[in-house]
């Protein structure tokens, strides 16, 4: 027999064949375990605390897996096997990044994509073990979610967007798994109204709603979560320049917004002036007192009422200010003022000389500055037809405040996608158990040994009912052979379980709706990941970077300090 032949250096570790893909499937197991109890409205909580002491108390998948990825290696091998291979701490982020996409692609069904992909995995690993080949269990998972989402079309019912009450039920399904839910409609009434505030007609019966930009969630610790409002027009954390001669209080205010700064410019280096005669002293200072005086001319001669600056505002241009009855704030975030300019309709200006009367904003019914505990608020609100908006979130503690924004979060991206793509789909698992059951029936025309991967993608579906039904605490196997028996003929698709009781139900009467993308893109994150990870069959660590030509290896590990970081060896091409 021929001696093997070795082509790789003694440092390299290399692993292969199924001993990878049991390790991926292994990590993907892991990761689905931590979190599959946090799914439905009877989920546990999970609490992490991060080596700063900072404790996150949470059921949101995305949260709970951001929190680990952030953990050191050794904290995530704990999960896993005390002997788990090097190449398993890649598996794992693997899965978390899936949460994570989940969650900026559609903000909602974080918990549901990991325990999905964690079973087609997990059914993927008999094929595995009969020496099935990985691209034939991808190609019948590719034709599984094919089917799906042409069940998903057929079982989808569209709704009308104008309908307060339905639009608030489906918000309210959505988040009816979140911390929140005790607190009844109150969510999902702030998520619709700022989803509505901020949403843009472009034509074609298409709605494009832009959470990140323009709505703002301001946190404020006291009060109780019932005084949480959301504000027609603007909340910074910001007082006047100067409270005791500025007006704190302006009806209908006329709004200038700028993007330079109110004071004399300053040389860019070090500038040197040589002046022969004491008076050039005074000359100098009156030509920057002029140059103020000119800026603040050229701002007063529009009559604003209110002017807001991103860069400074000098001690002159605030007295020209005060003198003129004009109220000032300065060193306002550029986001923020974007928000501003898009609730008041003003229009941000580089330069005091280029502006226009069509600048300024007057759509804001009221300014006035308000103390909220021991801190100024500049609100600018009541505005006509804004298109910014900011959520006032108000509570007992900074942890109830932050969970209630994550939830916050998922049930404006939930109202989002209603927006975008009205359609909805049936909840509390029926939707996958109508999938499953179509498919299995569907498993009988397919053709050759792909028929075997294609029945257990099948079976996969019904993860997430199990999962349900698990965490209500009611008898798994009654309630799932139950729910199978009702969904055997691909019929009944609005037969599902209430996650509260853990009863079988009809999910249209009780309400319990999911929205089509989110669902959708589940499905679609799920198996493409599924496929991704079972077609890796070879890993090959330890490689280094290549050195530039004449550099010197180091030799011995070196402390990265801040300065350094964006001095990293680059890999020639």
């Amino acid at each position: 027999m021929q001696a093997p032949v070795l082509v790789l250096k003694d440092s390299l570790k290399r692993e292969s064949g199924t001993k990878v893909h049991h390790g991926n499937i292994q990590a993907s197991k892991a990761v689905a375990d931590i979190i599959r109890t946090t799914l439905g409205p009877r989920s546990m909580l999970k609490m992490l605390l991060d080596a700063g002491g900072g404790i996150v108390v949470t059921n949101d998948g995305n949260a709970i897996l951001r929190e680990l990825d952030i953990a050191h290696p050794a904290a995530k091998a704990c999960h896993l096997s005390q002997n788990a291979p090097f190449w398993i701490y890649f598996f794992f982020s693997s899965m978390i990044e899936l949460s994570r996409t989940q969650d900026e692609e559609v903000g909602d069904g974080t918990t549901s994509v990991i325990v999905l992909a964690g079973e087609m995995l997990h059914v993927a690993e008999a094929f595995i073990d009969k020496h099935y080949h990985p691209t034939v269990i991808c190609r019948a998972y590719n034709k599984a979610l094919e089917d799906a989402i042409a069940v998903l079309d057929k079982i989808a019912m569209t709704i009308d967007v104008k309908d307060r009450a339905t639009m608030l039920g489906l918000v309210k399904s959505c988040i009816g798994t979140k911390f929140t839910s005790q607190f009844g409609d109150l969510i999902a009434d702030l998520a619709l109204d700022a989803t509505t505030i901020v949403g843009v007609d472009l034509g074609q019966g298409l709605r494009e709603v832009d959470i990140k930009k323009y709505i703002k969630v301001e946190k404020v610790p006291g009060g109780q979560l019932e005084d949480s409002v959301v504000l027609k027009g603007v909340m910074i954390n910001k007082d006047v320049i100067a409270p005791g001669k500025m007006r704190r209080k302006i009806v209908n205010p006329r709004i200038i917004l700028l993007d330079c700064p109110l004071e004399y410019k300053k040389g860019e280096n070090q500038t040197n002036a040589e002046l022969l005669k004491e008076e050039d002293w005074g000359v100098l200072l009156k030509l920057e007192e002029e140059y103020i005086e000119s800026l603040c001319v050229q701002i007063l001669k529009f009559k604003p009422d209110l002017v807001i600056t991103e860069k400074g505002l000098s001690d002159l241009a605030c007295h020209y200010f005060s003198k003129a009855g004009v109220s000032a704030i300065r060193r306002l975030r550029k986001t923020d003022n974007n928000r501003i300019a898009k609730a008041c309709g003003a229009v941000i200006v580089n330069r005091p000389d280029e502006l226009q009367e069509s600048d300024v904003g007057t759509g804001a019914g009221i300014f006035e500055v308000k103390k909220i505990g021991d801190e100024f608020f500049a609100f600018i609100v009541d505005c006509k037809e804004p298109k910014a908006c900011t959520v006032l979130l108000r509570g007992p503690s900074k942890d109830l405040l932050n969970e209630v924004e994550r939830n916050l979060q998922d049930a404006m991206s939930v109202a989002r996608n209603i927006l975008k793509n009205p359609k909805l789909v049936p909840g509390g698992g029926a939707t996958e158990l109508t999938v499953s059951a179509t498919l299995k029936q569907k498993s009988s025309s397919v053709e050759g040994i792909e028929k075997w991967p294609y029945e257990a993608a099948a079976i996969a579906f019904e993860a997430i009912p199990r999962t349900l039904a698990q965490n209500c605490g009611v008898n798994v196997i009654r309630t799932m052979t139950a729910l199978q028996g009702k969904h055997a003929n691909g019929e009944n698709a609005w037969i599902g379980i209430d996650g509260n009781t853990g009863a079988i139900t009809d999910v249209k009467e009780k309400k319990i709706w999911d929205a089509y993308n989110v669902k959708a893109q589940t499905f679609k994150t799920a198996i493409e990941a599924a496929c991704l990870l079972l077609r890796i069959d070879d890993i090959v660590s330890g490689i280094k970077k290549k050195q530039p030509p004449g550099a010197k290896a180091p030799s011995k590990p070196q402390v990265e300090t801040e300065g350094d970081a964006d001095n990293e060896q680059i890999i020639p091409e």
